[in-house]
């Protein structure tokens, strides 16, 4: 079979993700002779496309699913993308407005009938990218958050939770989006790493009959026209005796009285705070507990309405009437002056726009009580997070969790299954249908003449989220009326034979931004309607940043097109680029250089397989050195196994790819290849070219889940195969034993031949001229052992054993043993002198760093066995090597 001179992903990478496609290969059903292994895929939203943190998010996850299909599991990853509510109508009404059509003339089935088809149109584009990055989804799965069975999930389980009493409506200060026109949760309110610039504008209101005045500072003072109060600690002594009495406000010249209310900060601003509760969360709480009265002086679009009763002000947006107030005050005196301070300022994270407050009527869950399960799986590590540093976050926002409004004034979206049929309060039912609405409402009105023509439904849409909390249920089918008990209110275990089998799922992996939209709401949904966990793991990714550590935007430019880089570098380039340095929980400092180093990787690899299958072969007996040079790989890829599964275990997903990464590179190509290759065009021997073929297929099946499609190429390009022996479903390596001893000889070996190499280096000696080699040591059998494979690797002669150091030559150690080199011309005493005592100094802060570490008792109580014993033996080789190095010094004189 002839081999490409050059690795070529364009001509391999569309063919073998086809060729498992075609297979089947990624399909998973349920078979009880196999263990599951499950993931779901965080849905992204059907209006992206693919970004650095997807690439990053979707690696991790290939490679742990085609790890799970390696070891025999039966590999489920389930794909799916999100109806992404705030997000998506905006698209549909930006592509309206391009066709001159207004949101507002539409009704809501011919708004919903453009949605759909700007979703068929351009709502599969992500997935289709991931295929190219080599996501081996079962894509047979794919979910959407809008499709029938799911939408029916989603309302059942608001029906649900309202006749349990988990959801109500009901008027409470939210946090409304002036763009999207629409609420939003707390956790939909992101603030700027650092804060922002702001201005703190100290006004003056008149004290009523009287010269005085009080000075309050307000980041706000476009909201000053809706003041109701003005607020002082009654612990303050500055301004306690204020209370009760009356100050104006500005312009409007209302009167409001001066409260105390110890919320007030005796040491922030002047310690007079304005009161205004229908535009500030904790104003209105003031104001509930003082019976205030509530101005509302902002639309929903965010300009000023008459309430606010300055007409020059109404209709203008709040933060051009901020500018324009405060040129006011300062023509009337009122304003003494303006202070810039860096403050936290909540903004949409849909649209980025600055989130106002607004007193609303809306549709909430009660989060405590459904909660309280959810909080303590992931304390008492039921479910365990990765790292784990992110449960002290976890464990905050659980402790002070809020009840979550959930309705969004939207129409694309899992529409509010509520209807009214009077103005009351309480003048409304829940239900499926319409024909089940009309039937509750005439029974809880006993109006009987009632028809469906006096209801109407509730015109708002449930948050996104209040859909993809469902995901690991729903994707399984889980909330099917055969499946589902209403009356319980729970999935009935023992019927969906898939959920059964795939739920509870293995692993997620996702970004610690969603730990609380995301993460532990489907927590609290796995145990309401399953009772049990909906993953075991949680590996939680960094942020993809900039090498200046900024967050990657297109705002920025700094965000490389995921596309590009894979058609540069190759899909397996890529995928070990971002790798390379991503440990959980961290952000990744993007640098191209990483996925440039990913393609020198897979170049590697495939001109070292080029090398071997190049080879001419003998049926010559294997020489010595080849089975001495065997017998190390095999325990060395032993031990790289056992370190690789270690660190797959605690989810050190970098750290595992390093582990394969040094294998390859340092241990196959650069010392085994280097072993056993044969003289120029020379044959080797047939059992030492077929070993090494075998370790080709070793090293490609660890190799597989970083880099799956060079893996492949190579897995058929080193024997003839039938058509559907295909390396994504080869068996993963058994983890066996290995010899230390073995490994210990080869590290010395390889030290010794490095310091021949430098020598030959730093004197000018050519690689071709064999020197010769003495050694001072008290482990000669060790020394024999290694002789021909230091005459090979090193070009040195067999090894003789000295007790004394020979004249005239350059010596260096390693571990306990002195190594001597001949040389014809006279040597600089003073320079090998300089050369042994920096050597010496060296060694000694190396063992005193040691020490240290062997001291604490932590560390040697806490560390496995095997890590200290490792430690124990670097500092018997530091306290050798020093020996011997004092030793040398003392010779020269």
């Amino acid at each position: 079979m002839e081999i490409s001179t050059k690795y070529d992903p364009t001509q391999t990478e569309d063919k073998w993700y086809q060729h498992w496609m075609e297979k089947g290969y990624f399909k998973a059903k349920v078979n009880p002779d196999k263990e599951p292994y499950s993931i779901v895929i965080p849905p992204p939203n059907v209006t992206g496309v693919l970004h650095m943190g997807h690439m990053l998010n979707n690696t991790i996850q290939d490679v742990l699913i085609r790890k799970a299909r390696m070891e025999g599991k039966e590999a489920c990853w389930v794909p799916g993308t999100d109806h992404a509510s705030i997000a998506t109508e905006a698209k549909v009404v930006a592509m309206l407005r391009e066709k001159g059509i207004k949101k507002s003339d539409l009704s809501r089935d011919e708004f919903m009938k453009y949605a759909w088809e700007w979703k068929e149109k351009y709502g599969g584009i992500i997935l289709e990218q991931l295929k190219k990055l080599g996501a081996s989804c079962d894509w047979d799965r794919t979910a959407f958050t809008m499709d029938e069975g799911y939408y029916n999930a989603v309302i059942r389980v608001f029906i649900d939770l309202f006749n349990k009493g988990f959801i109500y409506r009901g008027l409470r200060m939210i946090n409304w989006d002036c763009e999207a026109k629409t609420a939003l949760s707390n956790e939909e309110v992101i603030y700027k790493e650092g804060g922002e610039q702001a201005t703190l504008y100290y006004v003056n209101y008149k004290i009523k009959d009287s010269d005085e005045h009080v000075t309050i500072a307000t980041v706000r003072p476009e909201t000053i026209l809706g003041d109701s109060a003005i607020a002082v600690n009654p612990n303050d002594e500055r301004h306690a005796h204020l209370i009760g009495k009356k100050v104006i406000v500005p312009f409007v010249e209302r009167e409001i009285p001066v409260i105390g209310d110890t919320y007030v900060e005796l040491d922030f601003g002047t310690g007079c705070l304005k009161v205004t509760p229908a535009h500030d969360p904790n104003d209105y709480e003031i104001g509930q507990r003082h019976d205030l009265e509530v101005i509302d002086t902002i639309n929903l679009d965010g300009t000023l309405n008459e309430a606010c009763g300055i007409d020059k002000y109404v209709g203008k947006d709040r933060f051009a009437v901020r500018k324009e107030i405060v040129k006011d005050l300062k023509e009337v005196g009122h304003l003494i002056k303006e202070e810039d301070f860096t403050t936290r300022i909540g903004r949409s994270e849909r649209t980025n726009t600055v989130v106002e407050p607004k007193l609303s009527l809306q549709w909430f869950i009660k989060m405590k009580e459904i909660s309280r399960t959810a909080h303590q799986v992931v304390m008492e590590d039921e479910i365990l997070l990765h790292p784990p540093k992110f449960k002290n976050t976890y464990n905050h926002w659980m402790d002070n969790v809020r009840d979550w409004c959930i309705s969004r004034q939207l129409w694309w979206g899992q529409r509010i299954p509520a209807y009214y049929y009077g103005e009351g309060e309480d003048d409304f039912v829940v239900a499926t249908t319409l024909e089940e609405a009309l039937a509750m409402a005439k029974e809880k009105s006993g109006n009987s003449s009632m028809t469906e023509a006096n209801l109407k439904q509730d015109e708002d849409v449930l948050d996104t989220w209040a859909s993809s909390w469902l995901f690991p249920l729903a994707v399984f089918d889980g909330f099917n009326d055969q499946y589902f008990d209403d009356k319980m209110g729970k999935i009935v275990n023992g019927k969906n034979e898939e959920l059964d089998y795939f739920y509870p799922t293995d692993t997620l992996v996702t970004a610690p931004e969603i730990l609380f939209f995301w993460v532990a709401r489907m927590i609290i949904a796995g145990y309401e309607y399953k009772g049990e966990k909906p993953f075991k793991n949680v590996y939680l990714t960094g942020i993809v940043r900039d090498k200046q550590r900024r967050k990657m935007s297109k705002s920025l430019g700094n965000s490389p097109d995921p596309l590009d880089l894979i058609k540069e570098y190759g899909a397996d380039g890529v995928r070990t680029g971002m790798l390379f340095s991503s440990p959980a929980g961290n952000d990744l400092l993007f640098d191209e250089k990483l996925v440039e180093q990913g393609r020198n990787f897979a170049n590697k690899i495939w001109n070292a397989f080029r090398l071997v299958k190049g080879w001419e072969t003998t049926s010559d007996a294997q020489p010595e050195v080849n089975a001495v040079a065997i017998e190390w790989f095999e325990n060395r890829y032993h031990q790289a196994k056992a370190e690789l599964e270690d660190h797959f275990s605690k989810y050190r997903l970098s750290d595992a790819l390093m582990t394969v990464y040094k294998l390859v590179w340092n241990d196959f190509c650069s010392w085994y290849l280097e072993w056993i290759k044969p003289g120029y065009e020379q044959p080797i021997d047939q059992a030492t070219f077929d070993k090494t073929l075998e370790f080709f297929e070793k090293v490609v099946k660890l190799l597989h889940p970083f880099m799956p499609f060079i893996t492949e190429e190579i897995w058929h390009s080193i024997k003839e195969r039938a058509e559907d022996d295909c390396l994504i479903k080869a068996s993963w390596p058994a983890t066996q034993s290995f010899d230390q001893a073995i490994l210990d000889e080869a590290e010395l070996l390889f030290e010794i031949t490095s310091n021949v190499r430098n020598l030959r280096s730093s004197k000018g000696i050519s690689p071709k001229e064999q020197l010769e080699l003495t050694v001072k040591t008290d482990q000669e059998a060790v020394i024999r052992k290694l002789g021909s494979s230091l005459t090979k690797l090193a070009n040195v002669s067999a090894p003789s054993i000295t007790t004394e150091k020979p004249e005239n030559c350059f010596s260096f150690v390693v571990k306990s043993h002195e190594l001597f080199v001949p040389v014809s011309e006279q040597i600089d005493v003073e320079a090998e002198r300089k050369k042994l005592t920096e050597e010496l100094e060296y060694t000694k802060g190396f063992l005193k760093s040691v020490e240290k570490k062997l001291s604490n008792e932590r560390f040697v109580n806490n560390a496995p066995e095997q890590v200290v014993a490792t430690e124990q033996q670097k500092k018997a080789d530091a306290e050798g090597k020093i020996a011997s190095l004092e030793a040398s010094l003392a010779s020269l004189g």
